[in-house]
C-alpha cells in the first residue's frame, strides 16, 4: 500500500524564483525558473508520491552560527545557550516547488578539528555545500576556503552548489557589516559562491537564504535529469531519490542521542 505523504506547509512553497542577495555574488541572475525546468514541472502534478531530495552540506568554524542557522529556519527557535555540536546530525525540509515536491537533507557539521576524520565522510554526495563564517570574527571568514576545500574533496566540484554565508548580522553595525560584506563578496566569487548575510537571532534573511538554496538545487538536479534523458521530456519525481545511505542516516540519528546541538 502506498502511504500518503500529508500536504506541504504553505511556508514552504515555492512558487516564484527567489532573488538574490546581491547581484555581486550570486549563482544566477534570472528572476524565473529555466524554461525547461518549467515546461517538465507542467507535466506533473503537485500530489506526485516520488520525491526528489538534495543532499545539502553546512560546514565552517566553531562557532559561527550553522545550527542557530538550521535550527531558525527548520524550527523557528534561537538558543542563546550555544554549544559545539558533536560529529554531525541532520535535519529533513519538505518543499513543494513549481508544483513539485520536493526535499532538502540538511548536514549540521561540527566546526571542530578533531572531528574532521568524522565530518568529511558524511560531504560525499552533497548537491550543495554551504560555507559559514561570522561576521564579527573576519578569520572564519578566512577560513571558509579551507572548509570548502575539505568538502569539495569528497565530491566533484561541477555537480556542487556553494554559497557563502556570514551569520550574526544583528551584532555588528552597518558600517561594520558592509566593510565585512566587501570582503566576503570577493571571497565567494573566487570560490564561485553566492553571498548572503543572516541573522539566526533575529531570522533576517534565514528564509530567504533556504529559499533560495532549494529553488536553485532543485533547478541544478531537474537541469542534469532532464540532460541525461537526452532532451526528451522526463517525468519529475520518477527515477531514484537522491539520498543518504540507511545505515549512515540511522548512524547519525543514534549518535545524535550524545550531540549537543548548537554552533
Amino acid at each position: 500500500m502506498l502511504q500518503l505523504v500529508p500536504p506541504v506547509s504553505k511556508n514552504r512553497i515555492i512558487s516564484d524564483f527567489p532573488k538574490w542577495y546581491t547581484p555581486e555574488a550570486c549563482l544566477q541572475l534570472r528572476d524565473h525558473f529555466h524554461v525547461q525546468v518549467r515546461a517538465a514541472c507542467q507535466q506533473r502534478s503537485t500530489g506526485t508520491i516520488g520525491l526528489k531530495m538534495s543532499k545539502v552540506v553546512v560546514v565552517g568554524d566553531l562557532y559561527v552560527g550553522k545550527t542557530s542557522l538550521i535550527n531558525r529556519f527548520c524550527k523557528d527557535v534561537f538558543d542563546r545557550d550555544y554549544k559545539a555540536t558533536i560529529g554531525v546530525d541532520f535535519e529533513i525540509e519538505r518543499f513543494e516547488i513549481a508544483g513539485i515536491p520536493y526535499n532538502l537533507q540538511i548536514w549540521d557539521t561540527a566546526g571542530q578539528e578533531k572531528f574532521k576524520c568524522i565530518t568529511s565522510a558524511y560531504y560525499r554526495g552533497a548537491q550543495v555545500i554551504i560555507t559559514v563564517f561570522d561576521l564579527t570574527d573576519i578569520q572564519t571568514l578566512e577560513h571558509t576556503r579551507c572548509w570548502l576545500e575539505d568538502a569539495q574533496r569528497e565530491n566533484e566540484p561541477s555537480s556542487t552548489l556553494i554559497f557563502l554565508v556570514g551569520t550574526k548580522k544583528d551584532k555588528v553595525s552597518s558600517a561594520q557589516c558592509e566593510r565585512t560584506e566587501h570582503d566576503a563578496v570577493r571571497y565567494a566569487n573566487e570560490m564561485q559562491a553566492e553571498y548572503w548575510t543572516v541573522s539566526a537571532k533575529t531570522g533576517e534573511n534565514v528564509k530567504e537564504f533556504f529559499f533560495r538554496v532549494a529553488a536553485l538545487a532543485f533547478e541544478h538536479s531537474m537541469l542534469k535529469e532532464l540532460e541525461k534523458s537526452s532532451g526528451s521530456m522526463t517525468q519529475i519525481g520518477a527515477g531514484s531519490l537522491i539520498k543518504v545511505e540507511k545505515d549512515e542516516a540511522e548512524n547519525v540519528k543514534d549518535s545524535s542521542q550524545t550531540s549537543i546541538s548548537c554552533c
